[in-house]
C-alpha cells in the first residue's frame, strides 16, 4: 500500500516536518512493507519555510539580522531554485519569539526587514510572504516602515512601531517605497477574516495574543484609522490576516492575497502525490469546522478527493467535524487528556499511527485502492 502522510504542524507542540516522521513511525512499525511519503504541509502560518524547505530541492536560506519584538536577532528567509522567495512572518515577528506577549506594542518590524532584502536581492524574481503566527495586530506598519514608507501623525516624526499608535496616523508617505520583486509579491493568508469589525483583526486575534477588551477597542480603532486614511475599508477575505499584515502589504506594496495552503499544495505538490496513494492521512492540532475552510486538512481533503480515502491523526476533534473524515484519532483521547498528548506529541503520534496501521488491517489489500 502507498500511503501519504500530509499533516500541518500540531501549533505548540510539534512541527508538521517531525509530525509526519512520528506517524509514519508507528504505522511502520505495523505494516512494515508499505510505502510511505512524508508531505509535511502548512497554511502559510508557523513552519511554513521548513515545509518548502524540505520540499523543494536546490533551496537555500539566507540569513538577515532584524529587529524582532523581543530585540535584534538574526533570522533566515529562502531563496528557491526558481527565483521565488519566501520570507515567513513567524520566524521574526511571531508570538512565540516573545516571554511575556505585547499587544499594543509588538510590531511587524523585522518582517519588513526580511522583505526588503529578499526584494532586491539578486536573481529573487517573486517574494512570497508567508503571514501567521504574528504577535502583533498593527496592519503591517511595522514591515512597511521598514520597506521605506512613513507613517505620520500631527508631527514631522514618524509614528512609534506598535499597533497603539494608529490612532495618531494622519497621512502616509510611500515616496521612499522599496518597490516589491519584479514578479511581484504573493501574500499568502490561513484566514479570511477581513481587517474590522468582529470578525476582524483585533476583535477575533487580539485576545489569542494577550489583549484585553480595552485594549481590543484601542486597536479596533487604529486599524480602523489606518483603513480611512489609505482609502481602503479592508473588507476583502483575508485583510485580517496577521494583525491586518495582510491589509498592509496588499494596499501599499502590491501584494496578491493568496489561500496558504493552496500555495504550499503548488510547492510541495500535494495533488501529483495523492493522485498516486491508495490512502491519505492528514492532521492538525485541533480538527474543527475551520479545518475545511482553507486550511491544510481542507486541502487534502481535496487533494485526496472522492475516490482516495482520507484519515486524520488531530490534537482534539470537534464531534461535527469527524463526520467528514472516514478514520480520525484525537490524541487527547488516546492519551487521556490533551496536556498528556502535548507533553510529549511525538509519542502519541507514534502511537496513533500504529492505531491506524491496526485499522488497515495485516495486509496491503484491506483498504480499497483507488479506483477498484
Amino acid at each position: 500500500m502507498h500511503v501519504v502522510i500530509a499533516p500541518d504542524s500540531f501549533k505548540g507542540s510539534i512541527t508538521a516536518t517531525d509530525a509526519a516522521e512520528a506517524i509514519a513511525e508507528g504505522w511502520g512499525a505495523i505494516r512494515p512493507h508499505d510505502e510511505l511519503h512524508c508531505l509535511p504541509m502548512a497554511d502559510g502560518g508557523e513552519g511554513t519555510s521548513n515545509v518548502i524547505e524540505a520540499s523543494v530541492p536546490g533551496t537555500r536560506r539566507v540569513a538577515t539580522r532584524v529587529l524582532s519584538p523581543a530585540g535584534p536577532a538574526m533570522a533566515s528567509w529562502l531563496l528557491l531554485p526558481d527565483g521565488t522567495a519566501v520570507v515567513e512572518l513567524a520566524v521574526t515577528s511571531g508570538l512565540p519569539l516573545l516571554t511575556q506577549p505585547d499587544p499594543l506594542g509588538a510590531h511587524t518590524f523585522g518582517f519588513g526587514q526580511q522583505l526588503a532584502v529578499a526584494a532586491t536581492h539578486p536573481g529573487v524574481r517573486r517574494v512570497v510572504a508567508a503571514l501567521g503566527g504574528s504577535a502583533s495586530t498593527d496592519g503591517g506598519v511595522g514591515a512597511l516602515t521598514a520597506l521605506g514608507v512613513r507613517f505620520l501623525g500631527s508631527g514631522p516624526l514618524r509614528l512609534p512601531l506598535g499597533g497603539s499608535h494608529l490612532v495618531d496616523l494622519t497621512r502616509v508617505d510611500t515616496s521612499r517605497m522599496i518597490p516589491p520583486a519584479p514578479e511581484g509579491v504573493d501574500v499568502l493568508v490561513d484566514v479570511d477574516a477581513p481587517l474590522l469589525g468582529p470578525a476582524g483583526s483585533a476583535a477575533a486575534f487580539a485576545p489569542q495574543k494577550g489583549a484585553k477588551p480595552d485594549e481590543v477597542r484601542l486597536l479596533e480603532r487604529g486599524l480602523r484609522t489606518l483603513s480611512a486614511v489609505v482609502g481602503n475599508d479592508g473588507s476583502a477575505p483575508g485583510c485580517g490576516a496577521a494583525g491586518g499584515t495582510a491589509f498592509g502589504l496588499s494596499v501599499l506594496w502590491g501584494g496578491r492575497l493568496v489561500k496558504g495552503s493552496e500555495a504550499i499544495a503548488r510547492l510541495t505538490r500535494l495533488d501529483e502525490h495523492a493522485a498516486d496513494a491508495d490512502l491519505v492521512i492528514t492532521g492538525e492540532g485541533r480538527l474543527d469546522a475551520q479545518s475545511f475552510n482553507g486550511k491544510v486538512v481542507g486541502r487534502v481533503s481535496l487533494a485526496a478527493g472522492p475516490s482516495t480515502p482520507l484519515w486524520a491523526v488531530v490534537g482534539q476533534a470537534a464531534p461535527e467535524a469527524r463526520s467528514q473524515i472516514a478514520e480520525v484519532v484525537a490524541l487527547d483521547e488516546l492519551a487521556r487528556s490533551a496536556h498528556d498528548a502535548m507533553a510529549d506529541p511525538a509519542r502519541w503520534l507514534r502511537q496513533a499511527g500504529m492505531h491506524l496501521a491496526r485499522r488497515a488491517g495485516p495486509g496491503s489489500n484491506d483498504i480499497t485502492r483507488k479506483g477498484a
